[in-house]
């Protein structure tokens, strides 16, 4: 569920018209909804209110300061993967005994900083990891709190890039060597074991590779508890979003849809593992990022020209995939929505950006509204992997973002002008 809707053939976002936005900052723009970040965590709390958690937010969703600091303001955690992650938190009044510190390659002076501000645990993706963590942490006299990230070996039906729970991928350590792992941590004098981690991976609309993964562990979490007092288990984040309405209600109406049968809700998903967690007697954490602040987002951009050829037409818009990169990099699916609704037909068009590469699209063969030059159109389901994968290529400055709370809205991020674009460069 989420805020954004038509009234009177306007698209508003809580409540607030989306067209004075893009009037105000102009397009393309990012524009977040408060409402519908606090609603989906709250949801996501209560539907776990059984067990002892705690709903570390994964900041490499959205890491825009604004967007942490309503998060921290809810009583989020953070998962965090870099040290520039941890120190948005930081700045965004979060706190790094709230965070875990999650990636296959974290470097020193990342540790460093997490040591010294005090994190609340590392999850250790390799032995060489493990090593070198129980070396950084004795170098500058401290203890690392640990926890091994455990690839279960599960297949969670999603895309390639985005599955992190099987043996393939760089992820984790395998569940046969677990134990292994976990005995040579606790005979290194610079690590405290805390926990135990698992992820499967992202975009996941079906419970139960969720509950296989945990049914997996759960014997070793058991017997690590009983050996070395854990504290917590970690399950993971990629509980996923719908992106396309043929996944939803069918209508075009398909934000007002409440629930269908192949939309994963937190109810769903807290009916699968809670009654499998709930013996244990840990703290559970969990790491969403998309659910959070996915359906939160919507990319504003403006028609600049409408091209036909004889083969098909081509509604070109000022936004482009160095702005959001989900359609190029694996097929993402976003929704097209005219800001001020058009009768008419729809007619079947390629959505495209003014970036100079073939994969520059949004839509392919799509119907959508009949758009001509001047119409503005919103790309929704852009809160997450949207403005945080961004990017300056072709010299595209970067975008301005955007946040709405009822009927009030402010800039969170300012526009990058040509200077901000070569700030720092130098002349040979």
């Amino acid at each position: 569920m989420h805020s954004f809707r038509y009234q009177h053939d306007r698209l508003h976002c809580e409540g607030v018209d989306l067209n004075a936005i893009a009037d105000a900052v102009g397009t393309p723009a990012y524009v977040y909804s408060a409402e519908t970040i606090r609603n989906n965590f709250q949801r996501l709390d209560r539907a776990l209110h059984e067990i002892d958690h705690t709903i570390c937010y994964a900041v490499k969703a959205n890491s825009n300061l604004a967007v942490l600091n309503l998060l921290a303001g809810e009583g989020a955690g953070f998962d965090i993967v870099s040290g520039g992650e941890l120190f948005r938190v930081l700045k965004a009044g979060g706190e790094a005994s709230r965070c875990t510190f999650a990636g296959v390659g974290k470097t020193r002076e990342e540790i460093e900083f997490a040591l010294r501000e005090g994190v609340y645990c590392f999850n250790v993706e390799s032995e060489a990891e493990l090593a070198f963590i129980d070396e950084v942490a004795g170098s500058i006299g401290m203890v690392a709190p640990i926890a091994v990230r455990v690839n279960p070996d599960v297949d969670a039906g999603t895309h390639k890039y985005i599955s992190t729970g099987k043996s393939q991928n760089k992820f984790g350590i395998g569940l046969d060597r677990a134990e292994e792992v976990y005995r040579e941590a606790a005979q290194r004098k610079h690590l405290r074991i805390r926990g135990v981690q698992t992820h499967i991976g992202s975009q996941i609309l079906d419970p139960r590779p969720f509950a296989e993964a945990v049914g997996k562990l759960i014997p070793l979490v058991e017997k690590l508890k009983a050996e070395y007092g854990i504290e917590f288990f970690s399950v993971g984040g990629g509980i996923g979003i719908v992106y396309d309405p043929a996944l939803a209600s069918g209508s075009p109406e398909w934000w007002s849809a409440v629930d269908h049968p192949r939309r994963i809700t937190p109810e769903d998903y807290a009916a699968a593992v809670v009654p499998l967690l709930r013996p244990l007697g840990l703290r559970i954490l969990l790491e969403p990022g998309r659910f959070l602040v996915g359906n939160a987002g919507v990319l504003l951009s403006s028609v600049l020209y409408v091209k036909q050829t004889p083969a098909k037409r081509f509604t070109i818009v000022d936004a482009a995939m160095n702005d959001l990169i989900r359609p190029a990099l694996y097929e993402g699916y976003h929704e097209i929505h005219p800001l001020t609704a058009k009768p008419g037909e729809p007619v079947t068009t390629d959505v495209v950006g003014p970036v100079c590469e073939s994969g520059d699209f949004f839509a392919q063969d799509r119907e959508i509204s009949a758009l001509e030059k001047g119409d503005r159109v919103a790309l929704l389901s852009a809160g997450a992997y949207g403005a945080v994968m961004s990017s300056t290529y072709n010299s595209r400055p970067l975008l301005p973002e955007v946040l709405v709370e009822g009927n009030n809205w402010k800039i969170v991020r300012q526009r990058q002008t040509y200077d901000d674009l070569i700030r720092g460069e130098v002349l040979s």
